[in-house]
């Protein structure tokens, strides 16, 4: 399978590529539209703001492209929240792939933004890409802004007020938890993005 990661220019691109050779696929970083319209997967990460990154894919020319792919494409973090259609952080317009606005995170005294660590999912609905990840399962988290709980979310998570952890609108998914760093959990997620079983989709 032809897995291809775009090189948005976040910190975390190595570690996603070497995320998915533990699980014997030789992904591509790759920045050129060709590349992306060959792949099988295609992977977008993210580190650091919503502006950086989205300013990154227009630099490379590559926003209409992952507009109108037709194989499964996974955001990563900031690349899950390009996802939607605007992002409160810079308020700009997003890829527009799934409806929703990203918003910041609101910490009180006892929780501290941005939301850095392992926390505990929970399922909304059914989906193939969840397959394994079980009630009380944790992933690890470093974000200050979050996704809204729509009919898109898979896994919501708690950080002062729900949000969405993984989402699915048919070949379209995103994980703001980091999978290169969540273990036996993000493992398992990443397998089932390749499996072909994914493009099955949610279900109620």
């Amino acid at each position: 399978m032809r897995v291809v990661i775009v090189d948005a220019g976040g910190a975390n691109t190595g570690s996603v590529r070497y995320a998915f050779d533990r699980l014997g696929v030789d992904a591509a970083l790759v920045t050129d539209a060709a590349s992306i319209r060959a792949a099988e997967r295609v992977v977008l990460p993210g580190v650091g703001t919503a502006v950086q990154v989205m300013a990154r894919l227009r630099e490379l020319d590559l926003v209409d492209t992952l507009r109108t792919l037709q194989v499964p494409l996974l955001g990563i973090c900031v690349g899950m929240q390009l996802l939607f259609s605007r992002s409160e952080e810079g308020n700009i317009d997003a890829l527009g792939l799934l409806p929703g606005r990203v918003v910041r995170l609101a910490g009180t005294p006892a929780l501290r933004v941005p939301h850095m660590g392992w926390n505990t999912m929970r399922k909304v609905r059914s989906s193939p890409l969840v397959e394994g990840i079980g009630p009380g399962d944790r992933a690890y988290f470093v974000h200050s802004y979050a996704a809204p709980v729509t009919a898109d979310c898979i896994l919501a998570c708690d950080h002062g007020a729900p949000f969405a952890a993984v989402v699915q609108r048919g070949l379209v998914a995103g994980t703001q938890f980091h999978p290169e760093r969540s273990g036996r959990v993000g493992a398992r997620l990443l397998r089932n993005f390749l499996s072909p079983d994914f493009a099955a989709g949610p279900t109620p």
